[in-house]
């Protein structure tokens, strides 16, 4: 008898499959139907921890999606100690692998080496590469270069903005470089999504304030280099700076980079005679962006301001904390510096913080304002600060347990070379290799 009713029961599951599959279409049934969404996408796993399973060598890997990439710059320990915090920020939102390529002296790399090894499961996988050529080869480059010259107190490896195309592996195509001096307060593939949206010849993304004026500093104030989204392809192929390698490679090359171009246009001949350095160019690096930016726009497109909420602008547009319940038409009626920016009529969504311009402190976390409860930056924006900045480095391990691609890994690139210098020297081997 109890057979006879297992089998009826096995017809019954089969018969309503069988009506399911040609009324309901073939695709009801398959496996992935079923899944999570963020699972049948392969940035999900299903967790290894209720049954003990383990993968091995015979389990195909999970896919994942592409890695977000930043290049930061961080050159000395106070400079890494804020880098830190922004590294923090991205591995504690992110909704995606990460690449981190961060161009550092040994201070630095000891201070970030310090911090993630607290992390051993991350929520989604992480990689950093510590890019470290020395203080001559940075010297060298801008030797090559032939025009270059700063006195921002960020100096030499401030210029290397100038440069991150060169110093990253040409297999990394575009990137998002972030000043150590903020950090985010939402998903970081927000702005990495902003690639996306851009017109087929952009380059170069950055805020835009054209309402500034500042002709002192050449009106470089109009723009912001501290968040730079960045087309390291296209910067590559249309030969951003120039070099002295060019022509030792081709007698014959004549091509002009993009940034002496742009630094004839708006500072003339540098030294006057064009042998010298430009010693009229302020902002640092910005000031050479800023160059480049407005002679080749159409490699340019402007930045929202949710990704630039500055602190040099003091009252950061008039939004911060509190008021939870605001309307966006309010709150951008009480905006302020937006007019006449691409930013006009559009409501800020904060998703980034930058805390500059605080003056007389050399790591922004202590700032004296930040202790000040009648301090209009610390009423606004000191909780998202001191929040970020005490949350504790082991809350990020997050990831399962039993994934083993859920880690943050951690490779050093001592004496890191530029890609002019690469480019020689395979020229160099080719020449000898056809000698002999």
């Amino acid at each position: 008898m109890a057979n006879q009713v297992l089998r009826r029961l096995a017809f019954l599951i089969i018969g309503v499959l069988v009506v399911s599959f040609f009324y309901l279409g073939k695709d009801t049934f398959r496996v992935d139907s079923i899944l999570p969404a963020r699972l049948r996408e392969g940035t999900l796993t299903p967790s290894s921890q209720a049954n003990g399973f383990r993968p091995d060598a015979s389990t195909p890997p999970v896919s994942v999606q592409e890695p977000i990439v930043f290049s930061l710059i961080m050159w000395s320990k106070d400079s890494a100690l804020e880098g830190a915090l922004l590294i923090k920020s991205i591995v504690m939102h992110n909704s995606r692998p990460t690449d981190i390529h961060v161009i550092c002296d040994d201070e630095a790399e000891d201070v970030l080496r310090s911090r993630l090894q607290l992390v051993t499961r991350p929520r989604y996988p992480v990689r950093v590469w510590y890019i470290k050529p020395t203080w001559q080869a940075m010297y060298d480059r801008v030797e090559r270069e032939g025009s270059l010259k700063t006195d921002h107190s960020a100096g030499l490896p401030g210029l290397m903005k100038l440069f991150i195309h060169e110093l990253l592996p040409r297999s990394v195509t575009k990137s998002i470089f972030v000043d150590t001096d903020a950090f985010f307060i939402t998903d970081p593939s927000l702005l990495w999504e902003v690639f996306d949206t851009l017109q087929p010849q952009t380059a170069v993304v950055m805020a835009s304030h054209p309402n500034q004026y500042a002709p002192e500093w050449h009106d470089a104030s109009k723009i912001c280099s501290c968040v730079i989204l960045l087309d390291l392809k296209k910067l590559r192929d249309a030969r951003l700076m120039a070099s002295s390698v060019y022509t030792q490679i081709d007698p014959n090359d004549r091509v002009e980079a993009l940034g002496t171009t742009a630094f004839k246009a708006m500072y003339g001949l540098p030294g006057g005679d064009g042998k010298g350095r430009y010693d009229n160019v302020r902002l640092g690096d910005q000031g050479y962006w800023w160059a480049i930016v407005d002679y080749h726009q159409n490699l340019f497109e402007p930045l929202s301001y949710d990704f630039e909420v500055t602190s040099c602008i003091m009252d950061m547009y008039f939004t911060g904390l509190g008021d939870d319940t605001r309307t966006e038409e309010d709150e951008e009626s009480h905006h302020t510096n937006t007019r006449g920016t691409p930013q006009e009529g559009k409501v800020v969504l904060p998703k980034l913080l930058h805390f500059n311009c605080l003056h007389n402190t050399t790591v922004y976390m202590e700032w004296t304002g930040w202790k000040d409860p009648d301090n209009y930056l610390n009423y606004r924006w000191g909780a998202a600060m001191k929040f970020h900045n005490g949350y504790k480095w082991i809350w990020l391990n997050q990831g399962d347990r039993g994934h083993p691609a859920y880690t943050i890994e951690q490779h050093t690139r001592s004496n890191a070379t530029f890609l002019d210098e690469d480019l020689l020297k395979s020229w160099r081997h080719t020449h000898q290799k056809h000698q002999h």
